[in-house]
C-alpha cells in the first residue's frame, strides 16, 4: 500500500561541502531521490569549487546540473525550489503517489501495441531543453545543453532512473522498453569522463561484471571544453533492468595478470600522435613485457590545444583500469616533444599507481560503482584501492538517504531494489532494514 504520513515529511538535508564537495554529491542524490521518492535539500552545492583563494566562489548550478535536474524533476513530477543556474541551494521533492510521468502518458505507460514500429510518434512531452517521445518500440529522449559541459555527468544524474524507474517497463509485458538517448554537449571535458573511458572501461565493467545493459554509444559529434568551445552529441542505446528484477550482488576480488593496453590517442598532427604512441610504447613495453599493446583510438582533435591520452590495463579475468589526462597546461610549439613526454610519463604513472594497489577497478569506476553496490541484492565489493574522496563522498550520499553503511574494505549491502516497483510494495527483508529505518526518520512508513 502507498505510505502513510504522520505529517508532509522534510526533506533530507545534505551539506554540499561535505568532503569533495563538487557536482558528484549533487548527481547521487538527486539519483537515489527519483528512485526512492525521498525528498532532499541541497545546500551549498558544489561549495568546495572555485579559486585556491576563495574556494566557494565557483559554486552553485551549472548548465550541466541544471540538464540531469531538469529531466528528473520532470520525470518524477517533482517540486523543486532552487532549480536554476548558480544556485547554491536545492530541494527536490518527488511525487510519491501515482506513476513516474514520462513513462506514462497513454494509460499510466504505454502499451505493447503503442510501442509498435507505425508512422506516428507519440510525443509525450516536448520543451525546449529536452524531448521525450515513443518511436518504432523505442522510447527516444533528447537532452541538449548549449555548452560544452559533460555528457557523461548528465548521464550520470539520470542513468540509475533510467535502468531501475517504472519509466522504463511497458505496462501489459515484461519486458523493458529499450532507450535511446541523445544527449547534446561535451566528451571530452576537464575533470570528467571522456567519451574512450566510457566506451573503453565504464559501459564493458557494468555490462560484463554487473550484468548491466548492454549500453552502447554512437558519437555523432565530439564536444571540447578546450580549444574552441564545441557543443558534441552522443547517442546512447540502453536496455533497463527487466521488471522487477534486483540487480545481484556483486564482489571482484581476483584481478588476474595485465594482458592488454588499450591506447588512445587524440592530437590535432599525425606527428603529435606518433610522437605520443612512440612515448607510450617506449615506456610501457619494459614495465609490461607481456602485455599486447594496442591502439584502438587515433583520432584528429582538430585543434593543437586539444591533447588526450588514455591507457586501459585489461586482465586476464576481463578487468579493465584505466587513467587518462586531457592536457590542461599551457602548450608552447617550440617545446612540444616536452608537452608530449609530460603527458605520457602522467598518464603510465597513474595507471602505475592503479596497478599497484592490486584492486580490480581503478579510482573513478569506483565512485561509479558505488549507487549500484547500494542498489544491489546483498553484499557487493568492488576490489579497488584506498577509496578517493570521490567515493568517500558517494558512499556518504548513499549512507544519508538509503541507509547501508561501507565498512573500511569498502562492502556494502544494498537494498535490494526491484525494477519498476515501488518501495512501499517491496516484500520485508533484512537487507531492506537500514533503508526502512532511513524512511522512518521522515515518518514515511512501508510495513
Amino acid at each position: 500500500m502507498p505510505p502513510s504520513y504522520g505529517s508532509f515529511p522534510p526533506p533530507i538535508r545534505l551539506d554540499g561541502t561535505t568532503l569533495e564537495g563538487g557536482g558528484q554529491l549533487l548527481r547521487l542524490a538527486l539519483s537515489l531521490s527519483s528512485l526512492t521518492k525521498i525528498p532532499i535539500r541541497v545546500t551549498d552545492i558544489r561549495g568546495k569549487r572555485g579559486s585556491k583563494g576563495n574556494p566557494g566562489k565557483g559554486g552553485g548550478l551549472k548548465t550541466s546540473h541544471l540538464a540531469g535536474t531538469e529531466w528528473l524533476a520532470q520525470a518524477t513530477s517533482a517540486e523543486t525550489v532552487g532549480m536554476e543556474v548558480k544556485s547554491r541551494e536545492l530541494t527536490f521533492r518527488p511525487a510519491i503517489y501515482g506513476v513516474d510521468t514520462l513513462a506514462s502518458a497513454f494509460s499510466d505507460s504505454p502499451t505493447d501495441e503503442e510501442l509498435e514500429p507505425g508512422p506516428e510518434k507519440l510525443e509525450v512531452s516536448k520543451a525546449s531543453f529536452w524531448r521525450d517521445m515513443y518511436e518504432g518500440g523505442v522510447r527516444a529522449l533528447h537532452i541538449a545543453m548549449s555548452t560544452p559541459g559533460s555528457v557523461f555527468l548528465v548521464l550520470q544524474a539520470i542513468l540509475p532512473y533510467m535502468l531501475f524507474s517504472s519509466a522504463s517497463l511497458s505496462k501489459d509485458s515484461d519486458r523493458p522498453i529499450p532507450v535511446r538517448l541523445t544527449i547534446e554537449g561535451g566528451t571530452n571535458v576537464n575533470a570528467s569522463l571522456s567519451y574512450e573511458y566510457a566506451s573503453q572501461v565504464l559501459f564493458p565493467m557494468l555490462h560484463s561484471k554487473l550484468g548491466i545493459g548492454p549500453i552502447t554509444m554512437n558519437l555523432q559529434h565530439r564536444g571540447w571544453s578546450f580549444g574552441r568551445a564545441d557543443v558534441g552529441s552522443v547517442i546512447f542505446d540502453i536496455t533497463p533492468i527487466s521488471p522487477r528484477q534486483t540487480l545481484s550482488a556483486f564482489s571482484f576480488t581476483d584481478r588476474g595478470e595485465v594482458t592488454k593496453i588499450h591506447v588512445s590517442v587524440l592530437a590535432s598532427t599525425s606527428n603529435a600522435r606518433n610522437s605520443i604512441r612512440n612515448l607510450v610504447v617506449g615506456e610501457l613495453t619494459p614495465r609490461y613485457p607481456t602485455a599486447e599493446i594496442l591502439f584502438p583510438v587515433d583520432e584528429d582533435s582538430r585543434n593543437n590545444k586539444r591533447l588526450y591520452l588514455l591507457l586501459v590495463a585489461e586482465t586476464a579475468n576481463g578487468f579493465r583500469l584505466g587513467r587518462d589526462w586531457l592536457y590542461d597546461q599551457k602548450i608552447n610549439p617550440a617545446k612540444l616533444d616536452q608537452t608530449y613526454q609530460k603527458l605520457v610519463s602522467k598518464v603510465i604513472r597513474d595507471l602505475g599507481h592503479e596497478l599497484a594497489h592490486g584492486g580490480c577497478v581503478d579510482e573513478h569506476l569506483q565512485d561509479q560503482l558505488v549507487v549500484f553496490q547500494a542498489l544491489a541484492e546483498g553484499e557487493s565489493n568492488v576490489g579497488g584501492g584506498e577509496a578517493s574522496l570521490h567515493t568517500q563522498t558517494t558512499r556518504w550520499v548513499v549512507e544519508q538517504i538509503l541507509g547501508p553503511r561501507f565498512d573500511k574494505e569498502g562492502t556494502c549491502r544494498g537494498i535490494g531494489f526491484k525494477a519498476g516497483q515501488r518501495q512501499w510494495q517491496r516484500p520485508e527483508s533484512d537487507a531492506s532494514d537500514e533503508f526502512d529505518e532511513s524512511l522512518e526518520r521522515l515518518n514515511i512508513h512501508t510495513r
